[in-house]
């Protein structure tokens, strides 16, 4: 018979496996160390100190001005992502992440015939505008850097937003029977049995998640919904530039752009770019404010956001037995 303490080590095995770094205590304490204004301060002084001096280099040599905020931003984004990957221990989360949006891909074909076809129809109309040719296709590399990091950072500001109600319908809604039916073929199983038939105990009761777990949830969610929004964002992408080398004629983008120095094709990327993250933002907000779109992107993701909240549950009320 396995004693509690190796079924509380195989669960956080588990829960490593599948992504849930912050439900184990000794992660959740790295975690909460490494943020401490006295290590994050210092860090970010320095990336903030050499991300403005390498953009100043650049923009002097290349000669344009919008080349210094968009290596800040590049150089910023990328200390984040280091740090969150080491850390912050979002290695895992990433990881489980990625491959089980990468895992499903069968599931992206027809959510892809869903939600692209009205979404192709209104890109197409502005792909054909005469101003959004003049605007995109007249972007320095730099510029159009810092569009589609600014599309991204809204898209993602808008899910941290609403992706805690997303954790908060999959608390509301734990009772003995999802507890059993979340531990499941998991290391909890057994136990999990144990306490929803003991009247004494109330596994239910540890439902509401917090804090750093909390975050985990909203991670994982943030990353599953990235990567499938970005896949459909490439898939846009695609189109854009099949369907524009058929249409756009060296006659009509020389009419429409108005720097003589750019090529039809380098105007016919960055237009396809532009237009390619503004359709990441779009889907982005439509899958948290259609429910339509919602069922579509996380039907799959949900079942497993119950799991972990049911197995979080137990896990939490064998941890406080005596």
């Amino acid at each position: 018979m396995t004693s509690r303490e190796e079924t509380l080590a195989a669960t956080d095995a588990w829960f490593l496996q599948h992504g849930l770094s912050y439900f184990v205590p000794e992660r959740r304490a790295d975690v909460r160390n490494a943020l401490r204004l006295r290590r994050t301060v210092p860090l970010v002084v320095l990336v903030a100190l050499l991300s403005a001096g390498a953009g100043g280099v650049i923009a002097w040599v290349s000669g344009e001005f919008s080349a210094a905020p968009a290596t800040l931003v590049a150089l910023g984004a990328l200390a984040v992502l280091w740090y969150a990957l080491t850390a912050l221990h979002a290695r895992q989360i990433v990881a489980w992440g990625l491959g089980r949006t990468f895992g499903s891909l069968r599931f992206v074909l027809p959510m892809t015939t869903r939600a692209l076809p009205l979404l192709l129809l209104a890109i197409t109309f502005l792909f054909i505008n005469t101003e959004v040719w003049q605007v995109a296709a007249n972007l320095t590399v730099a510029s159009l850097w810092l569009v589609v990091a600014l599309f991204s950072a809204l898209a993602i500001g808008f899910l941290l937003v609403r992706l805690p109600d997303e954790v908060d319908r999959a608390d509301d809604a734990v009772d003995d029977a999802l507890l059993v039916r979340a531990c499941r073929g998991t290391p909890l199983e057994e136990p999990c049995r144990e306490l929803v038939g003991d009247p004494a105990a109330d596994p239910a009761a540890y439902a509401e998640v917090t804090g750093y777990e909390r975050w985990n949830l909203i991670l994982v969610l943030l990353v599953v919904q990235t990567v499938q929004v970005l896949l459909l964002s490439l898939t846009v992408f695609a189109f854009l530039m099949v369907f524009g080398s058929i249409i756009m004629t060296g006659p009509v983008t020389s009419a429409w752009q108005t720097d003589p120095e750019f090529t039809a094709s380098r105007a016919l990327v960055q237009v396809s770019v532009f237009l390619s993250a503004f359709s990441g933002l779009y889907l982005m907000v439509s899958t948290v404010t259609d429910e339509a779109y919602r069922a579509q992107f996380f039907g799959g993701v949900t079942r497993e956001l119950e799991r972990a909240v049911g197995m979080r549950a137990v896990y939490l009320a064998l941890r406080g037995q005596v």
